[in-house]
């Protein structure tokens, strides 16, 4: 792989280096177990998988928002919320939710990172800066 910098847009400034884990299928934040980050929505690309304090990539959110907040909110509560989060289509629920807990959020990415990004990769997000790094 040649490149492994990639621009991006801030939502919510912030740095942070952790896994990512990617979904092909937006997020539906109150369908995620607060105890251990797990997401419980039957047949989603990500379901029985653990999304806490890795680097959340998603095209966007979905439910209403008070739904999207709580849930968001009860992980963050827990410490099980993602640690960074990289979308497609950012909703003003989820911006005004990251904001407000202090996670990073970007869009707007680069689409090679896209291509060349994998699930379980470790990739420092600096959404301060608006660039987002694949360290492996």
């Amino acid at each position: 792989m040649d490149k492994k910098i990639f621009s991006c847009h801030k939502i919510s400034e912030g740095v942070v280096e952790a896994e990512a884990i990617i979904s092909k299928d937006d997020i539906m934040f109150y369908l995620i177990e607060p105890e251990s980050g797990k997401i419980i929505e039957p047949a989603h690309d990500l379901e029985g998988k653990s999304m806490a304090k890795k680097i959340l990539i998603f095209p966007s959110g979905k439910g209403s928002s008070v739904v999207q907040a709580d849930g968001l909110y009860q992980l963050n509560q827990r410490g099980n919320a993602p640690k960074a989060m990289i979308l497609q289509h950012p909703e003003t629920v989820l911006v005004s939710s990251a904001i407000i807990m202090e996670i990073p959020m970007v869009d707007k990415v680069d689409p090679e990172f896209y291509e060349v990004v994998k699930n379980g990769d470790r990739i420092k997000v600096d959404a301060t800066n608006g660039v987002i790094e694949i360290l492996n």
